[in-house]
């Protein structure tokens, strides 16, 4: 009994990890508690750690601090090499309509804690906490407690502190709830919004269709597969010839003749250009490959092709076989003769039935090999991420500068690195299954950490007067993010978009994992992404800012 009473009491690294476990597996238990058709979610890790920690269980603050830190880097680098292939498209479709949203939540929730420092006569250092944990942002409090300590009042950074984590854990239910309210006032059904959402990604991305293109262009007859693919290389891929009624792979050095029938694939805008340029064109309809022919799919699993282009690799030069497309993070690729070919990637080829195996031996095509964990270049990518997030940014006005942080920078560099996939021999590629396990393990950990941080204190914080700053706190969490939902969703905004925006205003992981419980879709993740550095880099000017107001 003695051995673990010592070992539950003590302050050392291995009682500090004992209590991070009991949190972490008992508020994933209760985060998938069912209430009315509602559960807490990884949010329940949160709660789990104020329970333990105001019962008195006592971790080493230097190593939950750490521990805190490393869990929500994990976490935003995970999420950041999974959007980062899609990020820019979106940011360049509506990004800087889903940034003025999340601007304009930034700006109310300061507004509001400005008006209770007026009216609540609310000290400065107490509201700027109590604003950065109702939008559970870290690094604004962590730069506002920078200010005041620069400034000769380390006893303030403590109160704003004991602000800050006794408005977190509702600025983590109340985004929820705000969440939850959205969607029961406009009764929103979530598989409609799926429906919505995909049905418009399908429509700003480039849709691939198989196409039947009935040769009557005499300037063809008698010329080479390898002189066409020269000409229309950005616009059709050939896949094989129909002659006579017998199916031909169209291989470079095959000749067109009058009457053949050329399939390929091609983006939908260039069928009108293929018909003046070759013949009448039609959508071909779905039918199996038979006899010699086979269309099968393989993934690129040797590394040496990674980073290659179409023409580099060459498969259409040594096998009666060509690629038609690559599909690579959800999104389908037209493969011209300069489309680079990624680790991880999945390719459609059309060719001979009998050089099935020796074609996928050749590209790899191993489950054992994509599920090897890359961990190199992951931790380049944090080491990277740390750095750009400590580079101090100077901006007039504010006596210490402003950084992008411990979350800001990882998820920017892993954005980049996503979108990038490869800088020379270095991949970036993680395989969904790894991806997930480590977003999990991240927020977990933030989570708990976070939550036996603060459960100490809560309570007699709230007994002795706090529970008022809980209410300041759901003001600024929740009157902003309704509002700014609320519009969003008038001007026919998707659901599950909304939630993504919600979650990157307030830099909310928990939230961020609610909304991406709700569906198996990017529209959360990708719009969380986009907002994400411009709103972190408003929240630290913002905490910044209302200290130098307010004092």
């Amino acid at each position: 009994m003695e051995f673990f009473n010592n070992l539950f009491s003590g302050s050392g690294t291995a009682t500090a990890i004992l209590y991070i476990s009991l949190t972490a597996f008992v508020g994933v238990f209760i985060g998938k508690i069912r209430f009315k058709g509602l559960k807490l979610g990884i949010a329940g890790v949160l709660f789990s750690g104020l329970l333990i920690a105001h019962f008195g269980a006592q971790a080493n603050p230097e190593v939950l601090h750490f521990i805190r830190e490393f869990g929500l880097i994990l976490f935003v680098y995970a999420i950041g090499i999974d959007v980062g292939p899609r990020f820019f498209n979106t940011f360049r479709s509506d990004g800087l309509r889903l940034n003025l949203f999340a601007g304009g939540i930034v700006l109310g929730g300061f507004i509001i804690a400005y008006l209770l420092y007026v009216i609540a006569d609310v000290s400065p250092a107490v509201i700027t906490g109590i604003m950065s944990g109702a939008v559970t942002n870290t690094p604004g409090l962590g730069a506002a407690q920078q200010v005041l300590t620069d400034m000769g009042k380390p006893d303030d950074a403590a109160f704003a502190g004991m602000g800050y984590a006794v408005a977190y854990p509702f600025g983590v239910l109340g985004i929820i709830l705000s969440m939850v309210m959205i969607r029961l006032i406009f009764r929103i059904k979530i598989d409609h919004e799926v429906n919505d959402y995909k049905n418009k990604l399908s429509s700003t991305q480039q849709k691939l269709e198989t196409i039947e293109i009935s040769l009557t262009n005499p300037n063809l007859f008698g010329q080479k597969i390898s002189y066409i693919k020269k000409v229309i290389d950005k616009e059709l891929v050939l896949s094989r010839i129909l002659r006579n009624g017998n199916y031909l792979v169209a291989r470079e050095e095959e000749i067109l003749q009058e009457g053949d029938v050329v399939i390929g694939i091609s983006a939908v805008n260039h069928i009108d250009n293929l018909s003046m340029t070759m013949g009448p064109v039609k959508i071909a309809e779905k039918r199996e490959i038979s006899g010699d022919l086979a269309m099968f799919h393989v993934l690129v699993t040797r590394r040496k092709y990674a980073g290659k282009t179409i023409e580099q690799i060459g498969i259409y030069r040594r096998y009666e076989a060509n690629i038609t497309r690559i599909f690579r993070a959800g999104t389908e690729i037209l493969p011209t003769h300069g489309t680079t070919v990624e680790f991880g990637d999945t390719v459609r080829i059309v060719g001979k039935r009998e050089l099935l195996p020796e074609i996928r031996n050749e590209l790899g095509n191993s489950v054992e090999e994509l599920a090897h964990p890359n961990t190199v270049p992951i931790f380049v990518g944090i080491f990277l991420g740390v750095i750009i997030g400590s580079i101090p940014i100077l901006i007039p006005g504010l006596p210490a500068p402003a950084k992008l942080g411990l979350a800001g920078g990882p998820l920017l560099v892993a954005i980049l690195l996503g979108n990038q996939r490869r800088f020379g021999s270095f991949d970036f590629y993680m395989t969904p299954g790894a991806n997930m396990m480590i977003r999990e393990l991240g927020i977990t950990l933030f989570l708990a950490c976070v939550g036996l941080s603060a459960g100490g204190q809560f309570v007699r914080t709230i007994a002795e007067g706090g529970y008022m700053w809980i209410l300041y706190g759901a003001a600024i969490t929740m009157v902003p993010v309704l509002l700014a939902a609320l519009i969003a969703r008038l001007l026919n905004y998707n659901y599950l978009k909304i939630c993504g925006i919600i979650s990157g205003a307030m830099t909310d992981p928990p939230a961020l994992e609610f909304a991406n419980s709700l569906a198996p879709v990017h529209a959360q993740s990708t719009a969380y992404a986009t907002v994400y550095p411009f709103t972190m880099f408003l929240r630290i000017l913002a905490a910044q800012a209302l200290i130098l107001i307010t004092l």
